[in-house]
């Protein structure tokens, strides 16, 4: 059974993705759509939100330690016995019912402080897995924006490395031409074929590259990519102190760690209860009935008993748990210090790039429009026999190697610009203006954290609902 739905999967996964390459590239693709999409639909990210609403789940167990617990207890007896009579001396038999039940209800009145603290420590925890849905959901938009970028990058490089085999190709036949009528020697065919076959080479290699970005775009997205156009990069901090002080208040990853580092600090307030002294109050209502067979012989009771314990010594077992959680504590303040330095050094990264690039592009539009100049220039004089076949060949290849600089240099902005955004923690549907329904976590929150009693759930679909 478990086979053949693996199957069926599989199937429908196979048409799907046929479907979408047989529709070829007939529509268009923006980022923001491919962002909208994969926020929508992208399992990863719904797998998170899933296990959001599990953690949700920590407060109401938290709750839990407030609320009394009521168990029904029912006995039914039946015993029989054989005995020789005093009179006959013959085997008689007795048979006796007899049964019992017993409703015992518990309310905790004091627990060391623990029901508090495991409180506190559930909250924390429930904030910092939002959090981590966050950094998910940041992670998720950013890997769209380089899986976008790869294929428009790649589509263009094809492009060029295409445009270079049927320009050195020319180059080739040019060169027979020559050779066949003694105007250059062997050499320069060779050279020219040799070239060639390297250009041939760096087509394939990026040919093979676009085939994988094309797959990781639709594991992300969900669908084959259509036509893409170059993005424009949402608004940026205008300087790297704003975007330092941006990343302090709402970096997610980092305000992850400070709930963790509640959430260890409660766990040792949770862990020292243990020590401390906890009162209850039980109440119990029993009915027995010792022969079912005599009318009138049920007895009945009820009682209310508070009850106080306050441990003395519990083989150092709390000593050392509280022990333990102080040093996790401990360890969760230095975790945050590295991570607040790793923020730092992500954002400052990320703009020197961002700004390091915009120079790059310039320089390679610089170099371009001069490479190509340059290769014009060259075969006029080659033509006029005072260049060689090398020469052409090499301000072939300068142009190819500057337009190519130039397509990754407009490709590595716009992923500099977006890694900046998730840096500082503002690459989310809802900093980026996705035209999305935004998942809100704390709906599910509020519909379970005073429930209790239930088992119903509403869980995550394949598309985020």
């Amino acid at each position: 059974m478990k086979r053949n739905w693996l199957q069926a999967l599989l199937f429908g996964a196979a048409l799907s993705a046929a479907a979408a390459f047989q529709a070829g590239h007939s529509w268009a693709d923006t980022l923001f759509g491919a962002m909208e999409k994969a926020y929508v639909t992208n399992p990863t990210l719904n797998a998170a939100r899933a296990g959001q609403r599990a953690t949700d789940e920590l407060v109401p167990q938290a709750l839990s330690g407030w609320r009394p617990t009521v168990t029904v207890q029912g006995e039914v007896t039946s015993e029989s016995s054989r005995a020789p009579s005093f009179f006959t001396g013959e085997q008689e038999q007795d048979r006796t019912e007899s049964g019992s039940l017993a409703i015992r209800l518990n309310q905790p009145l004091f627990r060391g402080f623990g029901t508090v603290e495991s409180i506190r420590a559930a909250e924390a925890q429930v904030d910092a897995g939002r959090q981590g849905l966050l950094e998910t959901e940041q992670q998720m938009l950013f890997n769209v924006v380089q899986a976008y970028m790869n294929v428009y990058a790649g589509r263009q490089l094809v492009s060029l490395r295409k445009q270079d085999v049927s320009a050195l190709e020319a180059q080739v036949r040019a060169s027979n031409e020559r050779f066949a009528v003694g105007e250059i020697t062997r050499t320069d065919v060779a050279q020219a074929e040799a070239r060639l076959a390297e250009s041939r080479t760096a087509l394939v290699d990026v040919q093979t590259r676009l085939a994988q970005d094309v797959a990781f775009y639709m594991q992300m997205v969900g669908n084959e990519p259509g036509r893409l156009s170059y993005p424009k990069i949402s608004k940026l901090p205008p300087s790297l102190k704003a975007a330092l002080d941006i990343a302090g208040e709402i970096n997610p990853r980092l305000l992850a760690q400070a709930f963790v580092e509640v959430a260890s600090n409660a766990q040792v307030g949770v862990a020292r209860s243990g020590l401390l002294p906890s009162a209850d109050l039980r109440a119990a209502a029993i009915t027995a009935d010792p022969d079912f067979s005599v009318e009138g012989n049920g007895q009945r009771s009820a009682s209310i008993t508070a009850a106080i314990s306050i441990p003395l010594y519990e083989a150092g077992l709390v000593y050392s748990q509280v022990r333990e959680a102080k040093q996790r504590a401990s360890q969760s303040r230095i975790e945050l210090i590295e991570i607040a330095r790793d923020v730092r050094r992500a954002v400052a990264e990320s703009w020197n790039a961002f700004v390091g690039l915009a120079e790059i592009i310039r320089n390679t539009r610089t170099q371009v429009r001069a490479a190509q100049l340059a290769l014009s220039g060259v075969q006029q004089e080659y033509q006029a026999g005072t260049r060689t076949t090398l020469d052409v060949l090499d301000a072939q290849r300068e142009v190819v190697q500057a337009q190519v600089l130039q397509v990754q240099a407009e490709k590595s902005r716009v992923i500099a610009g977006y890694q900046l955004l998730a840096a500082i923690g503002k690459l989310t549907a809802r900093d980026v203006g996705l035209k999305v329904p935004v998942y809100d976590p704390e709906a599910n929150y509020l519909r379970v954290r005073n429930k209790w009693i239930g088992t119903g759930v509403e869980t995550i679909d394949g598309n985020g609902e």
